[in-house]
């Protein structure tokens, strides 16, 4: 099956709202990490988002390139092939492109997706974020407007950040956690009646409302969420504006994050979660098995000619993608979407 048709993309996200599930979003940076997100999901017969960030496509491109763009559609176009053979359907999303890339990164990628779509072919991206959580709201909000309404139309999707997530990710994101206030980790039930009202009228966006969650891996107690936070600003916004109003939300920063934490956001609109750092720490670690365990073999030491079995890059990188895969698969579970593809349902 393909990449999800922007009506696919649609019913998976209505599908998962009206479920009480979530799919996982997983950064890819290679063929390999692509593959290993393929595999995931096809082995959870759940449908889920593959994403790509500006350090993710510039890795992609090759050190002799470094063009974040080229990188992230040379990614997407391989998507596109591959899916083909799979049962599930996925989606393409950029992650965390700050408000100075918008012009080197997001429009030539959604220019890519209408140059495409003129030619008679499907959307390249099914959607893209826009990071504008460190400016002013109404600045967010007006940059968010300009970009949801190039997006709406070419049947994209936008997702739009309000509030700070804290950590880093990839280096496009996130600020030190004792640098952001308290108050801008959590965002208002205000905001987020200021964000539908803004942008509900122009075409369909998700929404990054910010609980407490971080980037990156803490240990248990440093980061302190609070789900009810999106509760209560879901219903601010639909007390006033009913149940249509209802959003599409994203919980950023869910490595590590204990289950039940995890099913109470899904009871609170949450449909797509982020997943980043588990999946890089479950790439790399049967990497240092495998070099840990042929240690003789994979170096030419003392005077030996090593191992062509075990240094043939292939024989730890099929490791690294099963290592991917399963992690991603323990999402799955973690987010009910085990089981629940619409692949052939729509």
């Amino acid at each position: 099956m393909p990449v999800a048709t922007p009506q696919q993309y649609a019913a998976m996200l209505d599908a998962a709202q009206e479920g009480d599930y979530a799919y996982p979003a997983v950064n890819i940076t290679s063929l390999v990490t692509l593959n290993a997100a393929l595999k995931g999901f096809a082995d959870s017969k759940s449908d889920g988002i593959i994403q790509m960030s500006t350090g993710g496509g510039k890795f992609a491109s090759g050190l002799n390139v470094g063009d974040n763009v080229l990188g992230s559609i040379v990614l997407a176009e391989a998507c596109h092939r591959l899916a083909e053979r799979y049962d599930v359907l996925v989606a393409l999303h950029t992650d965390h492109c700050p408000p100075d890339s918008v012009d080197a990164f997001l429009k030539p990628l959604i220019q890519a997706t209408a140059e495409r779509r003129a030619a008679g072919n499907g959307n390249l991206f099914q959607s893209h974020m826009l990071d504008a959580s460190n400016l002013p709201l109404e600045e967010n909000m007006a940059l968010s407007k300009e970009l949801l309404k190039l997006c709406a139309e070419n049947e994209i999707i936008l997702e739009v950040e309000a509030g700070v997530v804290g950590g880093e990710e990839d280096g496009a994101a996130g600020a030190s956690m004792e640098s952001v206030p308290d108050d801008k980790l959590y965002t208002t039930p205000e905001d987020m009646v200021k964000v539908h009202e803004e942008l509900s009228s122009i075409g369909r966006f998700l929404f990054a409302a910010t609980f407490g969650n971080v980037h990156g891996h803490y240990k248990p107690g440093s980061v302190q969420l609070r789900p009810d936070i999106l509760k209560s600003g879901q219903e601010a916004v639909m007390s006033k504006y009913g149940k249509d109003a209802e959003f599409d939300l994203v919980f950023h920063g869910g490595s590590g994050t204990p289950r039940h934490e995890l099913e109470e956001t899904l009871a609170y609109g949450v449909v797509k979660m982020n997943i980043d750092t588990d999946t890089q720490y479950a790439f790399t670690r049967p990497v240092v098995d495998h070099m840990f365990s042929n240690y003789g073999g994979v170096l030419k030491i003392d005077g030996e000619v090593g191992n062509k079995k075990v240094y043939d890059p292939r024989s730890y990188l099929k490791k690294a993608e099963e290592g991917v895969a399963n992690r991603l698969m323990q999402a799955c579970e973690d987010l009910h979407s085990v089981g629940k593809t619409i692949c052939g349902k729509v």
